[in-house]
């Protein structure tokens, strides 16, 4: 990202060594860039309360005082619509979904590699959502809403997957990239009222209510 306009970010973690080495990185997701740091949930809600209009905010799930996703769907919802990505040392599917479930837009762990952090906040702030491919069973290369996108063939016919058909499993393999349903229906030729019904039916098929748990979904009964 470049260009005039300031990106704004909030960090929210308890360790200024962690938040250091942050600002080193996040200074290559735009040419000018201004960090906030809150190192509890209290603070984070004051800055979200004074100074609203943040690009994106990280947060650690394991700050002292933090009652986990509770406290993160509190900072979710005072965000008012600004995305909010879990940076975590705890590396558990269970925790994914449940992040994903309190309104996080995505999900890194603290053990990823400078590149992938980067890339993964990038995916982001362009509308799309970054969960860590190896904790949900998917293969290398077939990353959920990775910015090199997801295969077809990831979502094959079988299972409660067979109930989809080949085009919304389609549709489904575009939504692992972080498409819009505008961005859908320019790829497949579709109409947008086409690809809203393809996404209605593969909620449905799949039981879940959003587009990022349907991936998840998906990439589960992938698995086996």
């Amino acid at each position: 990202m470049s260009g005039s306009r300031t990106l704004r970010l909030l960090i929210v973690d308890d360790h200024p060594l962690f938040r250091v080495g942050l600002w080193h990185l996040l200074n290559q997701l735009a040419e000018d860039i201004q960090i906030v740091e809150a190192s509890n949930v209290g603070q984070a809600l004051e800055q979200l309360l004074s100074e609203p209009s943040f690009d994106i905010i990280l947060v650690d799930l394991m700050m002292p005082g933090m009652s986990g996703f509770d406290d993160l769907r509190t900072i979710c919802d005072k965000a008012v619509g600004t995305p909010v990505v879990v940076v975590s040392v705890r590396e558990r599917a269970e925790d994914v979904k449940s992040a994903i479930t309190a309104g996080a837009r995505g999900y890194i762990p603290k053990s990823s590699s400078p590149e992938v952090l980067v890339q993964a906040l990038k995916l982001v702030l362009s509308g799309g959502v970054y969960l860590p491919p190896h904790l949900l069973g998917v293969q290398p290369g077939m990353g959920i809403a990775s910015s090199s996108g997801i295969a077809k063939e990831a979502f094959p016919a079988k299972g409660v997957l067979g109930r989809l058909t080949p085009r919304q499993r389609e549709v489904l393999a575009l939504l692992a990239e972080g498409k819009s349903n505008k961005e859908i229906a320019s790829e497949l030729g579709l109409a947008a009222g086409t690809v809203k019904i393809h996404v209605s039916s593969i909620f449905k098929a799949l039981n879940v209510n959003n587009r990022t748990l349907a991936v998840i979904a998906a990439n589960e009964l992938r698995g086996g």
